[in-house]
């Protein structure tokens, strides 16, 4: 029997090829886009904000593209998989009961942390929700932990040169965020002190998929006042205990 003949869409085919060179290149620029489909820079601009716009694809600091969350999911799990925050929002609930303070949950988007769950503190004086935000990860205690899991390679991909502060700030040196790193690896959590925004202290750690690969931090954040350096090592124990329990339901 002849095989049917295949007449395909042309830009639903072209975000195919864009979707299966995200996943063997896992990074592209515009001008990359453009010239493995034949058209013009506008065009490939155009594609790659829709698949960012049904969260394929994500934009980092240095304006390329990498996959996004969804596209992450759909490599990882089943269709009928519930996502991250689904899974594991129970245990950002039990943290939050525990110490009494924000807990927040966050993926890694590019060298931007996104802050995807919440269980905000009952306390009159509290860190507020960040759901939805997106802050370089070198200023969070849960994006420290997570660059902290990158080699060196990924590490310098993500960040070619020096890094910029939080706003009205100074730049970070790479050096300093690779010692940081180092520690943050030694000591198994992560600590923001007032980084991301004056006034807030936070610890997080890593949550771990079934084969041991980093795919989500867990983190307390509180305000200073209530965050001596004699607490620091209490909410991370109980922080990492929380991301080991949260390893059991990926």
């Amino acid at each position: 029997m002849r095989n049917k003949p295949w007449y395909p869409v042309e830009s639903a085919d072209s975000v195919l090829r864009l979707l299966l060179l995200l996943s063997e290149r896992q990074r592209l620029r515009v001008s990359d886009a453009a010239e493995h489909l034949g058209v013009a820079r506008s065009t490939a601009h155009r594609l790659l904000r829709t698949l960012c716009a049904r969260d394929f694809a994500t934009q980092d600091a240095h304006r390329a593209y990498r996959p996004g969350p969804a596209f992450e999911r759909i490599i990882r799990s089943g269709p009928a998989t519930p996502d991250l925050r689904t899974l594991l929002h129970g245990h950002v609930e039990a943290l939050h009961r525990k110490v009494d303070e924000t807990c927040h949950l966050m993926v890694l988007e590019g060298n931007g942390t996104r802050f995807i769950d919440c269980a905000e503190s009952p306390q009159v004086l509290r860190v507020s929700s960040r759901i939805g935000m997106l802050l370089p990860a070198h200023v969070t205690s849960g994006g420290k932990a997570l660059l902290a899991e990158l080699s060196a390679e990924e590490f310098a991909d993500l960040y070619p040169r020096n890094l910029p502060g939080a706003p009205g700030a100074p730049a970070v040196d790479r050096a300093t965020v690779r010692r940081q790193l180092a520690t943050v690896r030694r000591r198994g959590y992560a600590v923001n002190s007032e980084e991301s925004e004056r006034g807030i202290v936070a610890v997080g750690a890593c949550v771990r998929d079934g084969s041991g690969r980093a795919v989500a931090a867990l983190a307390v954040a509180a305000p200073s006042a209530r965050v001596p350096r004699a607490r620091i090592p209490e909410l991370a124990s109980e922080v990492m205990a929380a991301a080991r329990a949260a390893t059991v339901d990926l």
